[in-house]
């Protein structure tokens, strides 16, 4: 049960906000509890705690059915009745705020009929299949979906198993993602009852986790917001500090920006645009990263305007007449509309200042050299910036006119590109833990870039990405056969870095024998290239390839044996009666791993996994075929393999995390350092495999380290 409550005295977020400015002040939630307790109206007849949502909603959709929502609400009161929050409110008044923040961003009626219900299942009596039986498939789906999802953060937030199905049941509807952000909001802005240690937690999974899926849906009235409140609990005093810049910026006598938004306006009344031009006041981070990169702030820093028009025709409009009229910034103009960002994202940015000094300011001060950023986009496209996906609607209802491509086939406005590679992904992916770094390190990415294909489409990257990232996007596996690029028109390698902009050839070859090569790796910035060259690499190990040459490391306790040959396994159990048993290189098993063994040299058996590629190498060369079991004794050697970016102190800090475990450091490698990346390779003894998770988790946990993973070694056959 989410049992956060409100806390006068934790200061909120100032919210300038423009999704603040157009909705309602903040609804009191006293007032729905009382409306909450007075039961619920007539038959057929709209109780008036959810006045307030009804209003928000035919906003958006003037002839939406009103019964599901009268009819969720009666179920959801009924069944909360005599819960509390931590406040002294009735529980109710939690999924009647979520609810109302969905209603205000535009969500069609079967979300916030979902979202009333969101708790039920969870906290009372009521059963996905009464919540199916009442309001149908959909809604049980989607209440189902967030129950998951509620689950996931509050409990063992970083099990890779459990996050990836999770994700794979939103993948199938975003919808539960929007209802779990706005879940987290309204909890986030209700949190000062918990104890400080409690609030971090939270604070921390929301932005590791949750932020960057809000950037990613669109979404980014939630995001924005949910930036704010986490900056107040995790950096207390630059918050405080930020919000005094903007009381004192509130209390200046002028206002550049109010200065140049009228010059724009008359500007475009003269040419006859018809143009809405709004003051948009940077939220809290926003500023705050915005003194970071400038320094002293000015005036026209603490915002930016926004121009709203109705056709896209009138932004370029408007866009010719800024640039005409008034001096641009030509090195911050970006064209968000003619190439959408990966989240849905439509907009024009520009910079303009006016030409000369202008004095007639009400403090009279001289305008020019101050330059305003601007926004141009039509109101639909303001709407999907705001609210993203939620804007999109029932990805189940009959599509639109503007749903539909070229062909006539439905464009699913809720899978974006970052999604469906997401998905690809985990299905791709080995094992749990290798798509939990996936996930991990897509979500730390901070933006992205664009780069265009020479038949006129696009693929989305992170940025820093390489030609080798954009061969997977555009190719998948079949980019095992790229051969080189052409960058803007000129012949590049595939190490290339590429910039948000540039136009990208891959050159194919047509042999079918083309393969990958390992140093492409180095070259990899995303999971998608990374995950397709390694799972090649494992499945065609090269005939001549040798593990790395270690380099010895003093161990942290005694180990059992410190030469780099393969472990003895003492540990493993075969049917030929004095027969030496060595655990293979190449795939290092450990209990409980399913194996099998080969007689090899000298009438020694080496081990391998089951699913080792050496395995299938060695039956079809004819190696006769142990059977093997493992033994009583628990402790086992393995290698592990740490993947990081360099940082001082990095070994060190490794080092530590794995004596913590009680684990012994038997041999290690550190190859030099790749494009700020370091590859740490660890053969250690452990005194109990079944620690082998908890040891790969303590690990990964260390700052720098993205993905640590069993070692898969090229190995000659024996």
């Amino acid at each position: 049960m989410s049992a956060e409550a409100t806390n006068p005295a934790t200061p909120g977020p100032i919210a300038p906000e423009a999704h603040r400015r157009r909705s309602r002040p903040r609804i009191d939630l006293r007032r729905l509890g009382r409306a909450a307790l007075l039961g619920s109206a007539g038959r057929g007849r709209l109780p008036d705690a959810i006045s307030h949502v009804v209003e928000a909603h035919r906003a958006h959709h003037p002839d939406a059915d009103l019964e599901p929502l009268r009819r969720a609400y009666v179920l959801a009161e009924s069944s909360h009745r005599g819960q509390m929050r931590k406040s002294g409110e009735p529980y109710i008044t939690h999924p009647l705020a979520v609810t109302l923040i969905l209603a205000e961003l535009g969500a069609e009626t079967t979300t916030l009929t979902a979202s009333l219900l969101h708790d039920t299942v969870e906290d009372t009596e009521v059963t996905l299949d009464q919540v199916r039986e009442e309001f149908g498939e959909e809604v049980r789906y989607l209440v189902d979906g967030v129950t998951k999802l509620e689950k996931v953060d509050y409990g063992a937030a970083a099990e890779p198993e459990t996050f990836r199905k999770m994700l794979v049941a939103t993948g199938n509807d975003v919808r539960v993602m929007s209802i779990k952000l706005a879940d987290r909001l309204h909890n986030m802005r209700t949190l000062g009852v918990m104890r400080p240690e409690k609030q971090a937690r939270i604070a921390k999974v929301t932005r590791d986790v949750l932020i960057p899926l809000a950037e990613r849906l669109g979404v980014q009235a939630l995001k924005t917001e949910l930036e704010d409140l986490v900056f107040a609990i995790l950096h207390p005093e630059e918050y405080e500090r930020t919000r005094g810049l903007i009381v004192d910026n509130a209390a200046r006598p002028d206002d550049p920006l109010a200065e140049i938004a009228e010059e724009v306006r008359k500007i475009l009344r003269e040419a006859g645009l018809q143009a809405e031009v709004l003051i948009r006041p940077r939220h809290l981070v926003s500023l705050h990263r915005t003194s970071r990169k400038r320094g002293r702030l000015r005036g026209v820093d603490f915002g930016r305007l926004l121009v709203l028009v109705n056709e896209d025709a009138d932004c370029y409009g408007v866009l010719g007449e800024l640039h005409t009229c008034l001096t641009p910034v030509v090195s911050e103009f970006k064209d968000f509309i003619a190439v959408p960002k990966f989240n849905l994202y439509q907009s024009l940015h520009t910079a303009v200042a006016l030409p000369q000094a202008r004095t007639d300011s009400p403090g009279g001060t001289p305008m020019a050299g101050q330059v305003a950023e601007v926004l141009i986009r039509t109101h639909q496209m303001h709407k999907v910036a705001e609210a993203g996906v939620i804007a999109l609607g029932n990805p189940y209802a009959s599509p639109t006119e503007e749903q539909l491509d070229s062909d006539g086939e439905r464009v699913d406005p809720t899978r974006p590109g970052w999604l469906s590679r997401l998905l690809d992904w985990q299905e791709a992916a080995p094992d749990p833990d290798t798509f939990w770094s996936t996930l991990r390190e897509d979500l730390a990415q901070d933006r992205e870039i664009t780069v265009l294909r020479p038949d006129g489409g696009t693929i989305g990257l992170p940025a820093g990405a390489s030609c080798v990232d954009a061969a997977y996007a555009q190719y998948g596996e079949d980019a095992h056969a790229c051969m080189g690029a052409r960058v803007n028109g000129r012949l590049a390698t595939l190490s290339t870095v590429l910039r948000d902009g540039d136009t990208v050839q891959l050159l194919m070859g047509q042999d079918a024998s083309s393969e990958p090569s390992r140093e492409w790796l180095e070259h990899a910035r995303t999971p998608a290239a990374r995950i397709a060259i390694q799972r090649w690499l494992a499945t065609h190990p090269s005939p001549d390839a040798t593990p790395d040459a270690e380099i010895s490391v003093a161990p942290l306790r005694p180990p059992v044996d410190s030469s780099a040959a393969p472990p003895s396994g003492a540990n493993a159990v075969v049917d030929e009666p004095g027969a030496t048993v060595r655990l293979a290189g190449c795939c290092t098993p450990v209990p409980p791993d399913a194996v099998t063994g080969f007689v090899v040299r000298g009438g020694v058996v080496t081990v391998h996994r089951v699913e080792c590629a050496v395995v299938a190498r060695m039956k079809d060369a004819g190696r006769k075929e142990v059977d093997v079991r493992w033994g009583d004794t628990t402790e086992c050697r393995v290698t592990l393999v740490a993947e990081s970016f360099g940082r001082p102190h990095l070994l060190a800090d490794l080092t530590e995390a794995i004596a913590l475990e009680g684990v012994a450091i038997v041999s290690a490698t550190v190859e030099p350092p790749s494009q700020q990346r370091v590859r740490h390779t660890y053969t250690l003894q452990l005194p109990d495999a079944a620690h082998l998770p908890a040891l790969m988790r303590a690990m990964r946990n260390v700052p720098g380290v993205y993905d640590v993973g069993r070692a898969q070694h090229q190995a000659a056959t024996p």
